[in-house]
């Protein structure tokens, strides 16, 4: 009975937490660095390349980074 009690009082506490913004509140600023790269043409093409190509194999890593994110420290 004690736990049920305890997860329940978690529960709550974490809905209290994570309550949205006030409503007018601004939004976070994202800068150009967060912008998605521009490989739409050429991953579009890559898509049926069957072969290696180092055009290919850059536009997908960066498509991953940008997706997965990468911090600073990792580079």
């Amino acid at each position: 009975m004690g736990a049920i009690v305890l997860g329940l009082a978690l529960a709550l506490a974490l809905v209290a937490a994570l309550d949205p913004p006030a409503p007018g509140a601004s939004a976070p600023r994202i800068s150009g660095a967060d912008a998605p790269p521009e490989y739409a043409g050429t991953l579009r093409r890559c898509r049926t390349v069957t072969a290696a190509d180092a055009e290919c194999t850059a536009a997908w890593e960066a498509k991953r980074r940008h997706f997965f994110g990468s911090r600073k420290s990792d580079q």
